[in-house]
């Protein structure tokens, strides 16, 4: 095992413990660390809404804006302060969920395959964010302003792209004019377009993005800023002066920590550090890893262009196209580059419910590894060979929690690429067939490797998509569990609650036997 390997899968262990620790006070939809792309976005929103503020009421001119700014910081501390504060804790905040959401899906390893578009595109989006926030700080005009500017103009002229030295532009009082001002909202407005943008591109390959976290995490978030916000308001430091040497000032670490570091070492060891650092993210997905698992498969005289499957797959990585075998009729597409492998979408076709007595079940689309028609044999041999008093079906996502140990003489165990790949008719099949219960097992909310196998799961299962289950299905007789890697302790607990269930259920059925029998004898 390689460094980089074993480096990654100690990320990914952090992180995985974190977030079940999470999941407890906040639960899976709630847990901000399963939704850090989206609580990202949420912060974004937040500093765009506030910067536009900020920017319409404030003076423009380099001797202005100082006196502007503090002026609503102070004087009008309940909205302009609030708002200004508001703008740099959550600019602080974008950061640190930027970084973070950067190491995790590099911790999970999602970084190649499918995901290697995004991965991609989120890199430059580091840059931009970057130069945004450095820039916004130049706009205030304070000493911590002059300090970074000056810094940044020393880090530029190490560069051989400019005739003469930046740095020179900060050398006296007269070379700062209102013109300087200009460049600085270009940069501090015109890069956050361009990271907008970048944005869009780093999410558009994927279904169903979600762009905000949930209602409970957009609240709590505004409120812990605000609350921080006028506990700690943030203020200007002394006002801009090239003829002194600024003194101890109030740091941000999260935008500005690159002054320090070039002072530390040196503008060369800074530029190799950023260069070496973004070529090796671009060069992640290039490393060896393991193959790809096969990609679905449409079978056109099978497939009906319902648009299920597109409408399911989290990567979007199926598109519809005229049937070559029926006129009028679309067919699914799948782009081998983007499909994820999951199932979902054979999860979705309607084709695949096992009630179609074949020979052999072939449905609209499929996985190689996995077939419908293999599922619906593993079942029927396992329902064949189900022996005791509550014969129950374990369908178990094999990316959650290792369901094998519960295999019994009365408990079968049939593992799924993806909770969302199994079609909610076998439930049904396998209660016919004889099964006295069904438990299906998927990722925690919010951590489905695949993005939305468990939501999907659980909207076809209580009939707020399709394909769904009827409502004639005992719904006593489904258990829904939510175990991720590592839960084997809930998931047998579940087991053991579902028994208790179905004795329950079959001890009511008993005693009300006799009233069945005196009311169809009186009939």
């Amino acid at each position: 095992m390689s460094f980089h390997t074993t480096l990654r899968k100690g990320a990914s262990s952090v992180f995985l413990r974190i977030e079940e620790a999470l999941d407890g006070p906040f639960g899976g939809a709630d847990n901000p660390l399963r939704h850090l792309g989206a609580l990202g976005l949420y912060l974004l929103w937040i500093i765009v809404g506030s910067g536009l503020y900020l920017y319409t009421v404030l003076d423009t001119g380099i001797d202005a804006v100082y006196k502007s700014i503090g002026y609503l910081s102070v004087e009008q501390w309940y909205l302009g302060g609030v708002l200004r504060s508001l703008h740099r804790y959550a600019s602080d905040g974008f950061m640190l969920v930027m970084a973070l959401h950067l190491i995790r899906e590099w911790g999970y390893g999602r970084y190649y395959g499918f995901r290697l578009y995004s991965w991609i595109t989120g890199v430059p989006l580091l840059w931009l964010a970057y130069i945004s926030g450095i820039g916004g700080y130049w706009i205030v005009w304070d000493q911590l302003a002059q300090l970074s500017a000056t810094a940044t103009a020393e880090l530029l002229d190490w560069l051989p792209i400019f005739s003469e030295p930046s740095a020179r532009n900060f050398l006296t009082p007269d070379s700062i004019s209102d013109r300087f001002f200009t460049m600085l909202v270009f940069i501090h407005l015109g890069v956050p377009l361009l990271l907008i943008l970048g944005l869009w591109a780093h999410v558009h390959r994927i279904s169903h993005v979600d762009y905000l976290p949930t209602r409970r995490v957009m609240l709590a978030t505004l409120l812990a800023l605000i609350v921080l916000s006028l506990l700690q308001p943030a203020l200007s430091n002394p006002p801009a002066n090239l003829a002194v040497i600024p003194g101890a000032l109030d740091f941000d670490w999260f935008i500005l920590f690159i002054h320090p570091l070039t002072d530390f070492t040196s503008p060369g060891v800074v530029w190799l550090l950023l260069f070496a650092l973004t070529a090796l993210l671009i060069a992640l997905p290039l490393l060896p890893h393991p193959a790809p698992e096969p990609v679905a498969v449409v079978d056109p005289a099978n497939c009906t262009g319902c648009d299920r499957c597109l409408a399911d797959c989290p990567y979007a990585a199926i598109a519809m196209q005229p049937h070559p075998l029926r006129p009028g009729f679309r067919l699914a597409m799948v782009d081998s580059e983007l499909c994820a492998a999951c199932g979902i979408c054979a999860g979705s076709c309607p084709s695949s419910t096992p009630f179609r007595r074949r020979e052999t079940l072939v449905t609209g689309i499929d996985m190689p590894q996995q077939p419908i028609h293999a599922l619906r044999e593993q079942l029927e041999e396992a329902l064949a060979g189900l022996a005791g008093a509550h014969r129950v079906v374990v369908f178990a996502c094999a990316r959650g929690a290792e369901a094998s140990a519960l295999a019994a003489a009365d408990t079968a165990v049939l593992p799924l690429l993806c909770a969302g790949m199994l079609p909610p008719s076998f439930v049904e099949y396998a209660l016919r067939g004889g099964a006295d219960g069904v438990l299906l097992n998927t990722c925690r909310p919010g951590g489905c490797d695949f993005r939305l196998g468990d939501r999907w799961t659980r909207e076809r299962l209580a009939g707020a998509r399709e394909p769904h289950l009827r409502r004639t299905v005992p719904a006593a007789r489904l258990q829904l569990c939510a175990a991720a890697a590592g839960d084997e302790g809930t998931l047998s607990a579940a087991l053991d609650e579902f028994r208790a269930r179905l004795d329950n259920e079959a001890l009511a059925d008993e005693r009300l036997q006799p009233y069945l029998r005196r009311a169809s004898n009186h009939a």
